[in-house]
This record gives structure tokens, sequence and C-alpha cells, in this order.
């Protein structure tokens, strides 16, 4: 097999992937979760105490979660129509930025989560670069 079918398949791979996944994370926003009932007061640790604060602020406002959610599935959904797989590569791009500065600051002493996600922003990445001809003509143009 030749190093650019590869590479395509490769693309291909990690286009599917990311789609897949951002749709299910996406649609798991729009479920409601029941939360256990906390029968005595415990001291959670900080960044726990962060990270609910994190979370729970994006849910209070009432419109930012779904909006999350809506975005990923869109972005999820355009990747895996392959045709306008950079399309959706932009809109998830400060998507997966967020989710693996989130496990950054937020959850440091995670290392496979921040690998996980690490994963995910260099995989968007590399579909972004790899399209990046198609991107060419539109930054940079012949002056006459």
């Amino acid at each position: 097999m030749s190093k650019t079918k590869a590479l395509k398949i490769t693309v291909i791979a990690i286009r599917i992937a990311l789609g897949v996944l951002f749709i299910y994370a996406g649609y798991q926003k729009f479920i409601p979760k029941e939360r256990p009932a906390v029968s005595e007061v415990q001291e959670l640790p900080d960044h726990v105490v962060k990270i609910k604060a994190f979370i729970g602020g994006m849910k209070q406002t009432g419109y930012f979660w779904p909006f999350l959610g809506i975005a990923e599935i869109v972005a999820g959904a355009v990747l895996l129509s392959q045709v306008l797989s950079l399309l959706g590569a932009f809109i998830l791009f400060p998507v997966t930025l967020n989710i693996f500065l989130f496990h950054l600051f937020l959850e440091p002493h995670e290392p496979f989560e921040l690998f996980l996600t690490g994963l995910y922003l260099v995989g968007n990445l590399f579909i972004i670069l790899y399209e990046y001809p198609k991107l060419k003509p539109v930054f940079i143009t012949k002056s006459l």
C-alpha cells in the first residue's frame, strides 16, 4: 500500500472516529442525569469544586449546554459526511481545544484523560492540516 493511500485511510478513520464520538457526546448533553442523594456533607477536593462550578455554570445559563451539544452533533455529522469534513473540523476545533484545556488545568492528575483528549485535539488538527491545500487559496492570494 502506498503512503498516500495509507494517509487517506488514516484521515478517513480519524474523521469517522471523531464524528461518531462527538455525535454521541452531543447527544449525551440532552439526556437528564440523576443525581444521587447526598446524605452527609463532605469536603470535596479543590479540583472537583472547580469542575462542578465550570460544568454547572454552563448548564445554569440555560442555553450553553444544549448549544454545545448541538455544535458537537452538527460538527460530528459534517465530519462523517467526508465531503465537508474541513468545515466540521473547524467547527470542532474550539470544542476539542477547550476539552483538552479543561483536562490540562482541572484534571492534570488524570494522565489517561489528558492523553485521550490530546488525541482528539491532534486528530482534529491533523484533519485541518491534511485539508490545508483546499484552504491555501483563501489565505494566500497572488497580487497583480
